[in-house]
């Protein structure tokens, strides 16, 4: 009688334990779901909202990217677009093309620009793209210029023994180049491509920023950086102050509702592990700068 009767406390003790760990799973899985229908609802793409397009670190050409923005323009549900900036500027194709993407929400829509911490070459050409740029009173912004870089090995070369050896339809091909002196021919065509880029970028600025005359911007497009407060000063932005800044001025200049859900625009499928693995250990052995090829609109400081 006495086994009996333990026999019933225990497995009253053992049913009790189970409904309590059935009932801690029903309600792990209440608060799994009512999480992914709240972050749904917080980030709904399809009501009214205003994108924020990050574009941070070094710009390069993403096809991806510069689809998503345009399709901004005719999503009726997009009120406006918030471009938060952080990047040393790129590749001058990337620049441009997310320029060009950019002025076509611009055409339909507000688009306001929020500088970081830099927002320079690239970074600042893609800023002049919207309609209102803000930054920080420490943000480094300007730098309007391109640069081509190269080196000269040479020297290296020849005190180890080697010598460079290159079949070529033309003495101008593949210049300038590590492993040759470049000629003065050569070097004086990369110099006409390098104004001809520059007489585009400042097109850019032109468009974007007209109350900057000729004079005034033959004075501020020769690659310097500017503090936030500086660029006030020049006309190259408009006013020192973050994000909610920006919001306050799309409510104030174009009467879009404050409390509109600020939503991130997303692009391009998840990479593999392998692939960011790469990725991340490309940047970690050169300077994302080095590893651009072609003419580049980016700052960066020297460090010699």
């Amino acid at each position: 009688m006495v086994m009996d009767t333990q026999r019933l406390i225990s497995r009253q003790r053992l049913k009790r334990r189970v409904r309590f760990w059935q009932a801690l799973f029903v309600i792990a899985v209440a608060v799994a779901v009512y999480l992914v229908f709240a972050e749904k609802l917080v980030n709904d793409e399809t009501g009214d909202r205003i994108a924020r397009l990050s574009v941070i670190g070094v710009i390069a050409n993403d096809t991806d990217r510069d689809n998503a923005v345009r399709d901004l323009a005719t999503d009726d549900g997009v009120k406006a677009l918030v471009i938060r900036i952080d990047s040393p500027g790129g590749t001058f194709v990337g620049g441009e093309a997310l320029y060009h993407a950019i002025a076509e929400v611009a055409e339909q829509k507000p688009v306001v620009a929020v500088m970081e911490g830099l927002a320079t070459s690239a970074g600042y050409m893609v800023a002049v793209a919207g309609d209102h740029i803000v930054a920080r009173e420490g943000t480094l912004t300007g730098s309007i210029g391109v640069i081509m870089q190269s080196a000269n090995v040479v020297g290296l070369l020849e005190s180890i023994g080697i010598e460079p050896e290159a079949i070529k339809s033309d003495p101008l091909k593949g210049q300038p180049s590590p492993f040759e002196d470049t000629l003065p021919a050569a070097r004086a065509w990369s110099q006409v491509i390098v104004d001809e880029m520059q007489t585009i970028f400042v097109g850019m600025v032109q468009t974007g920023r007209p109350n900057l005359d000729d004079e005034a911007l033959s004075v501020l497009a020769d690659g310097r950086v500017f503090t936030g407060r500086q660029a006030v000063d020049n006309g190259l932005i408009d006013a020192i102050g973050g994000e909610p800044d920006a919001l306050a001025w799309l409510s104030d200049e174009h009467g879009i509702n404050g409390n509109l859900p600020v939503v991130d625009v997303t692009y391009g499928e998840d990479e593999s592990w392998l692939v960011a693995m790469f990725k991340e250990t490309g940047k970690s052995l050169l300077p994302e700068p080095l590893t651009l090829d072609g003419l580049v609109a980016v700052w960066q400081p020297d460090l010699h």
